[in-house]
This record gives structure tokens, C-alpha cells and sequence, in this order.
């Protein structure tokens, strides 16, 4: 189990090293508050759909597998969607059409594909649950990045959000553009590959 979860948050991480669901990370990564949330929700989202996936894996006929899966990965999206309109509306709204387009994230679709069919639903669980933190500390790297060179702030629509005297005046605004998010994505992801080659140099 240990090394199931661990799979997900660093191994095989979905955003930095199997580079899946690259919309929202693009394009919601704008301020930490965003990244979390929609890490969040996506990890409850992937937790859900792989129990009920594993727990209906022998019951799906293989022609409609992948119908089905979205089927129940949009019952799981838009239970999220009435729970954030109801007691997070701030998100929701800032999320906008990003949190819909979660049932047709190829990370959900390829966990239920690839690992819930085939495994029990704890494991699965387990599962989801390592790749949705994996997913979310990345969205969380990338939109404070963003956030602090892009807007010199951090925490934004918070209570506790920080400025940056000075600099929150004449940020290098576009970090906080869709050019922003390419660009960031890149150096997280350089810096990533430089520090594994480094380890694999020192074996």
C-alpha cells in the first residue's frame, strides 16, 4: 500500500513525470488557492470513481468500459460541482468551466483504466488517493510559483493572503498569463529532471 501511494506522489507522479492533465494545470495554476482547490477536487473525484470502478469491475462488459467509466466519474463531478456552489462559491466560480471538464481528465480515466479494473478497492483507493496528492502538491508548486512572481502574492482569496511590498506593484505579469504557465511548467520541470539525472549520476 505504502508503495502504491508513494507511486503516485513521486514515481509516477501524473503531472511532472507522466505529464497527463496539462489543461488544468495550465490553466488554473493562476493562485494557490485555485491549484489546491481543484487538486482537491480532482483527488476526491479519483478516490471515488477507482472504488466504484474496482467494485464494479467484473460486472462492466468490456465494449462499454470506458462509456461507463466516465458515466460514473461525471456522477462523482458533479457532486463536487453542487458541493463547492453550495459552501465554496469563491472556487467554484474562479474554477469555472475547468471543474466540469475534471469527467474527461485523462489522470481519472487512465486510473480507472489502468489500475482500478484491475485491482481490489482498497488498493485502488490507495491509489487515487496517491495520485490526487501527487496531482495537487504539483498544481500547488506551479500556482505558487505563478502566484508570487506573476502577482507578488500569496494565498490570494484567503484570509491569510500575503503581499509583497514593493514588488506586488510591478510584478513580471506574465507569469500570471497562459505564457506563464508553459513557462513555469518547464523550469519545475527541468529543475526536476536535473536534481534525477544528478541521483541516477551518484548510484
Amino acid at each position: 500500500m505504502i508503495k502504491t501511494l508513494k507511486n503516485g506522489l513521486f514515481t509516477e507522479n501524473p503531472t511532472f513525470v507522466q505529464l497527463l492533465g496539462m489543461c488544468p494545470t495550465l490553466a488554473v495554476t493562476t493562485t494557490v488557492f485555485n491549484g489546491f482547490g481543484m487538486g482537491i477536487a480532482a483527488t476526491v473525484v479519483l478516490i471515488g470513481s477507482n472504488v466504484v470502478v474496482s467494485l464494479l469491475r467484473k460486472l462492466i462488459p468490456n465494449k462499454v468500459r470506458i462509456a461507463a467509466y466516465v458515466v460514473i466519474i461525471a456522477g462523482f463531478v458533479s457532486l463536487i460541482e453542487m458541493l463547492l456552489g453550495a459552501f465554496v462559491p469563491a472556487l467554484s466560480k474562479s474554477l469555472g468551466i475547468f471543474l466540469p471538464l475534471i469527467v474527461v481528465n485523462c489522470i481519472i480515466l487512465a486510473r480507472a483504466e489502468a489500475f482500478a479494473s484491475q485491482n481490489g478497492v482498497l488498493k485502488s483507493a490507495v491509489d487515487g488517493l496517491g495520485m490526487g496528492l501527487g496531482f495537487t502538491g504539483a498544481l500547488v508548486i506551479i500556482s505558487a510559483i505563478r502566484e508570487i512572481i506573476g502577482s507578488g502574492t500569496l494565498f490570494a482569496g484567503l484570509p491569510f493572503a500575503i503581499s509583497i511590498p514593493g514588488y506586488v506593484d510591478m510584478p513580471a505579469t506574465i507569469f500570471a498569463l497562459p505564457a506563464g504557465g508553459f513557462l513555469t511548467l518547464g523550469l519545475v520541470l527541468a529543475v526536476i529532471n536535473a536534481i534525477r539525472l544528478r541521483k541516477e549520476e551518484s548510484k
